[in-house]
């Protein structure tokens, strides 16, 4: 019975997770479209079509970033790398 609580908890977690996830996403996009917008008036630009285009762009690859950069540390590369390092090392 505790492995179904347990697969229960997991799911609602990871739910929770992804609503969160969601979430900021939606808010990053605002603030980064406030901060696209804002510059662009600074620099004299009043092609308002191109705001969200530059913005969705932005945001994109800032999440593409984010999500990247943990799944290289979890494959190990990093450690396949130390060992081949090691057996040149050894020839």
């Amino acid at each position: 019975m505790s492995s179904i609580t347990q697969a229960i908890g997991d799911f609602v977690s990871n739910f929770v997770a992804f609503v969160l996830m969601i979430i900021l996403a939606i808010v990053s996009f605002f603030f980064v479209v406030f901060v696209v917008d804002f510059g662009a008036g600074l620099a004299g630009y009043s092609g308002d079509q191109y705001v969200v285009l530059s913005s969705a762009l932005l945001v994109a690859a800032a999440i593409l970033a984010g999500g990247i950069s943990p799944l290289s540390d979890l494959s190990g590369s990093t450690e396949t790398t130390r060992q081949d390092a090691t057996v040149t090392a050894d020839d």
